[in-house]
């Protein structure tokens, strides 16, 4: 079954991050009356559900105080937060080849739809993609299994012609439940630690070896 259609995170695998969500979520905190030390690392909020992290770092389990400190981060990021940002080297390149070759993209990202369009269009980046999928502002799909489930149904896609490139856990454990394999870029927010336990099919250490990496499965598949 020929790899045809890929799925691709955006934190910690096109873009990263880093500042425009530190800055967002210390200022969250901050407005709460929660402040944390500038060295606290905050590395681990990158990928999995923002809520769930922010949740953490008050040490509360009131889903009330969870919400206005998703507020008060959505306050400043959809403002200033979602352009901090910067593109991985050879992204953009990477991706124009792909689409040249007849491979359909698709982001799949936790972050809301709404954020992620506005990413890919200021960087020149939505271009490339067939379709842009995310997660709602009220929660819906932030786990990532939630969201291959409505990306495969939305876009009529076979789970057996896809593959899934993400930097966390939760990319690799969220295709693997639909029967995806998934391709782990070290370069991200994933741990050497967490991957290999997670487990992908195989890892990459820049976006460009994407390419290669993407004939050599199909010429197993091939084979196999």
């Amino acid at each position: 079954m020929t790899i045809r259609n890929i799925l691709i995170d955006l934190d910690g695998t096109l873009t990263d991050p880093k500042e425009g969500i530190h800055r967002s979520i210390r200022f969250a905190l901050e407005k709460l009356g929660y402040p944390i030390a500038d060295e606290v690392d905050l590395d681990w909020t990158i990928g999995p559900p923002l809520k769930g992290s922010l949740a953490r770092l008050l040490n509360s389990q009131s889903d009330e105080l969870a919400e206005q400190a998703l507020a008060a981060y959505r306050e400043r990021f959809a403002v200033i937060g979602l352009f901090e940002n910067q593109v991985y080297p050879n992204v953009a390149e990477t991706l124009y080849k792909l689409k040249q070759q007849d491979y359909q993209l698709f982001l799949a990202t936790a972050k809301p739809t709404v954020y992620a369009k506005q990413i890919l269009v200021h960087f020149e980046l939505d271009q490339y993609f067939t379709e842009i999928h995310g997660s709602e502002l009220t929660g819906e799909r932030t786990n990532k299994a939630d969201l291959i489930a409505y990306i495969l149904e939305q876009e009529q896609l076979n789970a057996q012609h896809c593959v899934m490139v993400g930097d966390r856990q939760y990319d690799i454990v969220g295709a693997r439940a639909h029967g995806i394999d998934t391709i782990a870029v070290s370069y991200g927010y994933g741990t050497p630690e967490e991957l290999a336990q997670a487990q992908p099919i195989t890892q990459i250490n820049q976006f460009n070896e994407l390419i290669e990496c993407i004939e050599q499965l199909n010429q197993r598949r091939k084979v196999s």
